[in-house]
């Protein structure tokens, strides 16, 4: 007898409930389940987050890019799965939003500060760039 194997999906959790049970929940009650500092900001801030969440699910219906400078805006699970272009100062990064991600800000994904990558020494820079100067 062949057995068959039944691949399973990953169900993915976060602090003991399904995302699309706390997909299917209002924003301040999602809320629960996050961490103390995003909770009480998401609490305070519940009207911006759902017109912003609001907002990418009418651009995404219509087929548009989701571009933001709201760097400060906690992650909630009706954003899981969406591509959004957060502003670094500079210009817009793509961020896609992960279950990982849930209670943290979108400004954590979009660095502000590149790496510094240093070119060669200039003349005067070292003793011995001084002497090949003399010559």
């Amino acid at each position: 007898m062949v057995e068959e194997s039944v691949v399973k999906s990953k169900e993915i959790l976060y602090r003991g409930k399904l995302l699309d049970e706390l997909k299917a929940l209002d924003i301040r009650e999602c809320a629960k389940y996050l961490p103390s500092r995003s909770r009480r900001t998401v609490l305070r801030n519940f009207q911006k987050i759902e017109k912003f969440v609001k907002r990418c699910n009418e651009s995404i219906s219509q087929k548009k890019k989701i571009r933001t400078h709201l760097r400060d805006i906690v992650i909630v699970p009706h954003m899981v799965g969406m591509q959004i272009a957060v502003h670094n100062g500079k210009q817009f990064v793509d961020v896609i939003i992960s279950h990982k991600m849930i209670g943290h800000r979108l400004g954590e994904f979009a660095l502000t500060r590149a790496k510094v990558q240093h070119g060669a020494p200039g003349i005067g820079a070292t003793k011995s760039s001084a002497s090949a100067q003399k010559k």
